[in-house]
């Protein structure tokens, strides 16, 4: 299926139209064609254009005018004489041509509002909530409800058809947005997994620390009564973010967060006890961040080149020098990559060296994951940045 281009399906895809085998299948192909990923991306933005688009009423002066000719057509079965009520004057027609597209643009947002899929949400175990409702099979979460579980109730959360949400217990969640350029949650506190099968970008989770950014993947998210949370990802890549700093981690890695700071450095969950620690430390103790990078770079292996090449961006003066010094003799970058280049954090080198990186993360060929990412990166990085101004 969708051995060709997808282009006339676009529509129903973004309008949530396809079954969800149908959906899952959609959306590889998006994944991997630049040029149906771009014309999705036009609908995208025509939607949201006329999403803002203002309603208004048909003039009452033309009324009578429109309910004759109406009536006329029914009496004759045929169109009625449009001179006979004086529609070739300028001024009518310009009001007529204006009443057409008033029309043409509510039965849009109409059909908008109605094709958009509800978030169904089935009970699991015990007795979750929306609001004050106890869901006693199947319910709906509408935009701006709380979904809530005690110690012994899960439920699990249709996300339209690009994928499900399963709501552990003693967990709030609520539905932020729901359209077909984005779909949000909100984490209060609790754990969730999620496993999407949607492009880049389009499932977002809020929590009080930062921003979980589905990139094609599954993960778990708990947030703790603190407000910090941390991130498990079991397949693809999640982005975390609050304002400027940003974390991509990847199947196999986890990430914490801490509300003021957002995301720290991924590490991959083979790494020991003390060099946890010890990231935790440079992540969020700026006392004691000297001490913890000397750990950290003594204890990393080349599999942790994942942790090294985030903390280039976040170590400065020396220590990023050091930083780069020991990712180098671990996993030396590509001959289009230099020192110069790397410690002033030039975008491209930086991505350059990160797909050379990946063959020692997965034992694959270089840039077999960075592809992937860097479709992610180029589908939804700035709508991402853009978003996280509302925070």
């Amino acid at each position: 299926m969708f051995s060709k281009h997808v282009t006339k399906d676009l529509s129903a895809y973004c309008h949530g139209e396809l079954d969800s085998n149908e959906t899952k299948l959609f959306a590889e192909h998006l994944l991997a064609c630049a040029r149906c990923r771009a014309e999705f991306e036009e609908i995208k933005f025509g939607v949201k254009l006329a999403e803002q688009l203002p309603q208004y009423s048909a003039p009452a002066s033309i009324r009578p005018e429109l309910e004759l000719l109406s009536a006329h057509e029914r009496e004759k079965g045929g169109p009625a004489k449009v001179s006979s009520f004086r529609f070739w004057q300028p001024r009518l027609w310009a009001v007529a041509a204006g009443l057409l597209l008033t029309i043409a643009v509510g039965a849009f947002l109409i059909v908008q509002k109605t094709s958009r899929p509800s978030w169904e949400v089935a009970r699991l175990d015990g007795m979750p909530r929306i609001g004050s409702s106890v869901i006693s099979n199947k319910g709906r979460l509408a935009v701006g409800e709380w979904l809530e579980t005690d110690g012994h109730s899960r439920a699990e959360i249709a996300v339209g058809s690009i994928g499900h949400v399963q709501i552990d217990t003693n967990t709030r969640v609520r539905l932020l947005e729901t359209r077909p350029t984005e779909h949000r949650l909100e984490l209060a506190q609790g754990r969730m997994s999620a496993r999407i099968w949607a492009p880049p970008r389009l499932f977002f989770v809020d929590t009080p620390s930062a921003v979980a950014a589905d990139l094609g993947c599954a993960y778990t998210l708990e947030v703790n009564g603190e407000g910090a949370s941390l991130l498990h990802v079991t397949s693809g890549w999640v982005a975390l973010q609050l304002k400027d700093r940003e974390s991509i981690v990847p199947a196999g890695a986890a990430c914490q967060t801490r509300p003021g700071i957002g995301p720290g450095t991924p590490y991959f969950e083979d790494v020991s006890e003390s060099f946890r620690a010890s990231l935790a430390t440079f992540d969020f103790d700026p006392e004691a961040k000297a001490v913890a990078l000397e750990s950290l770079l003594s204890q990393a292996r080349p599999r942790d080149s994942l942790t090294l090449w985030h903390l280039l961006s976040r170590a400065e003066g020396l220590d990023r020098q050091r930083v780069y010094e020991r990712l180098a003799a671990l996993a030396p970058p590509p001959s289009n990559v230099t020192r110069e280049g790397a410690l002033q954090l030039n975008p491209e080198m930086l991505q350059t060296w990160r797909e050379a990186l990946e063959s020692s993360w997965y034992g694959q060929p270089p840039g077999a994951f960075g592809k992937t990412l860097k479709k992610a990166w180029t589908f939804g990085l700035d709508k991402l940045k853009g978003m996280e101004g509302k925070k």
